[in-house]
């Protein structure tokens, strides 16, 4: 019990970071090149959590074919998902301009931006508290990786939220409220997967990374991009290196 209240205490503190960058697009006034520039950071971080901390171990713990199923499968399920959403209004949940409609513009898109922004944060969490199942404690540069990118995530959100229109209790209501379905996530990746085989673990491991890369790939870098322009890789790279830098420390 004790180790499930932990996978949950580290999942709530990825998610808080989604709260602290909200409160930091509501009430200060960030430049967008600023954003652009923490969102591209975020977005190495993870690509480099995902390649050396997911995939690998997933690999290297139930096989390379239960990965690359488990990995297409998330990517593939994620896309899905994404794409109802968008058509719903959640397209640019993550973008700090004007391009998030308002309620008036399209009935129920706020309701899709909390499940996208949920849909955004569980299997970071699954992982999470999928990474203290082999009893050498959390994985430091996962819990970096996940801290670092939520922070402009929650940003660039809420700022696109207000821009659109929403309240103070819409935006860190929904951003709360993930915070504690991370905690929840996490708790239940470590609960549901400590009886698993090694092939079962490296599937949901891979299936999160999967989802994980997509949602890199379809809103991190597209916002990342529009303001940040050429300097958006090198950015990136720097992030990459920070978490490579962190791993190889930690182990």
């Amino acid at each position: 019990m004790t180790a499930v209240l932990e996978a949950g205490g580290w999942g709530l503190l990825g998610g808080a970071a989604l709260v602290v960058g909200a409160s930091v697009g509501w009430f200060v006034r960030v430049p967008a090149r600023v954003t652009a520039s923490v969102m591209a950071f975020g977005a190495g971080v993870l690509i480099s959590a995902l390649a050396f901390d997911l995939v690998l171990e997933a690999a290297d713990g139930g096989g390379l074919i239960a990965t690359l199923l488990g990995f297409l499968g998330g990517a593939v399920a994620y896309m899905l998902a994404n794409a109802v959403l968008a058509r719903r209004g959640a397209r640019h949940r993550k973008r700090s301009q004007e391009q998030q409609p308002s309620e008036a513009d399209q009935s129920g898109s706020g309701l899709a931006i909390a499940v996208g922004a949920l849909l955004d944060g569980v299997p970071e969490s699954v992982v999470l508290g999928a990474s203290l199942l082999g009893g050498g404690g959390v994985s430091v540069a996962v819990v970096a990786a996940v801290f670092i990118s939520n922070l402009p995530e929650g940003l660039s959100s809420a700022v696109g939220m207000k821009n659109a229109g929403r309240s103070a209790g819409y935006v860190f209501g929904v951003w709360g409220a993930i915070a504690i379905a991370s905690g929840l996530a996490a708790a239940a990746g470590y609960g549901l997967l400590g009886a698993a085989s090694p092939e079962v673990v490296a599937a949901i491991t891979a299936v999160a990374a999967g989802a994980i890369l997509t949602m890199v790939a379809d809103t991190m870098i597209p916002e990342a991009f529009e303001r940040a322009h050429s300097a958006t890789g090198l950015i990136a790279a720097a992030g990459f290196l920070v978490a490579f830098t962190i791993n190889r420390l930690g182990s």
